[in-house]
């Protein structure tokens, strides 16, 4: 048995019939021209006969001596993780997305491995979507990507095994050596990680203790306002999707001296400042978003490697570019301070900057007092394009956790030359979710406008055609209605 380390354990401990702790990715494929009408019977009947999962889709969490650990599961029934759906008529987006929303909110039975994927049929020209969700537990949403990536061909012609019967390098890295570490190797590895995460226990308790200016871009715990995303939260999910070319991020990004995480997260600050004045309910104080920040880069380590960075979104500020600048500022400042710490020291920065959120959801008093506001995630894809099992991937949308008093998170996906927006939220706790789509829409749109970007990247293009390139592209819109 492998041991889990406490970030991992953490959603584990935290999960409730209201709070599940998994997350997801929607994927929407065009199968090959020359498919047969039973083309997804007959990849889910090749897939049946993969009985075997591979690490880490044989692991399910067992708990000893009040600690988590992963060990394999010898009973392992693929069709229990497998499942075939198909949508009601007449088969929209929509209806794809409602699906989704209802799937999400449903609880995985941890006597398996924390894993199933959906294979879901009936959307119109015969495309076809995958729906995979995986317990935060076993793995984070940089990692979720890389293996989806891993998993699927970049040619058309290429077959693969599905997901979970196929070797991923990561997982086969963390054998134990042949000859274990003697007793000095282990105090010594010991005293390396304390010199490390003492400090970030440090820094991260001080930000919480220590107050900031109103007039700062600089954000701490406790700072944001009350907000109604901010409440206790029911078990049942809304989910709600859109794509966006990812050159009108770059092209804004140019333009303002900004980066395109900074863009992404003005456009979700102009979004939620419209959702929030159209509930009467937007609060004088900013509002306070909590950032991931993806730390594999650092190691080959399994698991959740994440701290993360608190972001002032100047949601009090009407004008749209100087919200973004405002964010800039925000977002540098956190970026430079955690630059300056070793991995570990990151890690518990971030776990001892947000430490009080379990304690604030048992009392309730996060109601009054958030750490901060909503979630918002930038996971990057893959650039080409690819292939499963002959079809095309045409979108990537990711689907992560709401939680009490976080009843909204935002998280981002790039595929290829577009960036896939997910919201999931409390279906009760958060009306009118699809709305978030127009709002987000109008941001991307104001901030064009205020750098007078009002055509499209210039193109080689024939004479006949040069109007059309003028026009900004128009989204593809998903959202759920019902």
């Amino acid at each position: 048995m492998q041991a889990l380390s406490p970030t991992d354990s953490a959603f584990l401990w935290m999960e409730t019939r209201n709070q599940p702790m998994h997350v997801a990715g929607l994927n929407i494929y065009t199968p090959p021209k020359d498919a047969e009408p039973d083309y997804v019977g007959r990849l889910l009947a090749d897939w049946s006969q993969q009985l075997n999962a591979k690490p880490p889709f044989n692991h399910r969490p067992v708990l000893r001596m009040g600690r988590w650990y992963w060990d394999e599961d010898g009973e392992f029934e693929l069709d229990y993780h497998l499942r075939h759906l198909a949508l009601p008529h007449p088969g929209r987006i929509r209806e794809l997305l409602a699906m989704v929303s209802r799937l999400h909110g449903n609880l995985m039975d941890r006597n398996r491995p924390l894993w199933e994927m959906y294979v879901i049929e009936g959307l119109p020209g015969g495309r076809f979507a995958t729906y995979t969700k995986i317990h935060h537990a076993l793995i984070d949403g940089v990692s979720g990507a890389k293996l989806m990536a891993q998993s699927l061909s970049t040619t058309p012609q290429e077959d693969k095994p599905p997901i979970w019967a196929q070797t991923f390098p990561k997982y086969t890295r963390t054998k134990r050596a042949s000859t274990p570490p003697s007793l000095l190797q282990q105090l010594a590895n010991v005293a390396r990680a304390g010199r490390d995460i003492l400090p970030g226990v440090g820094s991260g308790l001080w930000d919480i203790v220590r107050s900031g200016s109103d007039h700062s871009a600089k954000a701490l715990p406790f700072q944001a306002p009350p907000t109604p995303f901010n409440v206790e939260i029911s078990g049942s999910r809304r989910f709600a999707s859109q794509s966006y070319s990812l050159a009108r991020f770059k092209r804004i990004g140019e333009a303002a001296g900004a980066t395109v995480n900074d863009v992404t997260l003005a456009i979700c600050a102009g979004a939620l400042r419209k959702y929030l004045e159209a509930q009467k309910a937007l609060p004088k104080k900013p509002l306070i978003a909590m950032v991931p920040v993806s730390l594999h880069g650092d190691t080959d380590a399994g698991g959740n490697q994440v701290s993360v960075l608190l972001a002032n979104l100047a949601t009090n500020i009407a004008d749209p570019l100087k919200r973004l600048q405002r964010i800039v500022q925000s977002t540098k400042e956190a970026k430079d301070r955690l630059s300056t710490m070793p991995r570990l020291q990151k890690m518990a920065h971030g776990i001892a900057s947000i430490s009080p959120m379990g304690a604030g959801m048992v009392t309730g008093s996060a109601k009054n007092h958030p750490l901060f506001n909503v979630v918002i995630s930038n996971v990057p894809g893959p650039k080409e394009a690819l292939y499963l099992n002959g079809s095309r991937l045409d979108e990537v949308y990711p689907v992560s956790i709401a939680t009490h008093y976080l009843a909204l998170n935002i998280t981002i996906s790039g595929y290829g030359d577009n960036l896939g927006f997910g919201y999931i939220a409390c279906r009760r706790s958060v009306p009118a979710l699809q709305r978030m789509l127009d709002y987000t829409q109008s941001s991307i749109q104001e901030l064009e406008t205020s750098l007078q970007l009002t055509q499209a990247p210039a193109v080689k293009v024939k004479a006949k055609k040069k109007a059309a390139a003028r026009k900004p592209a128009t989204p593809k819109v998903k959202s759920d209605t019902a």
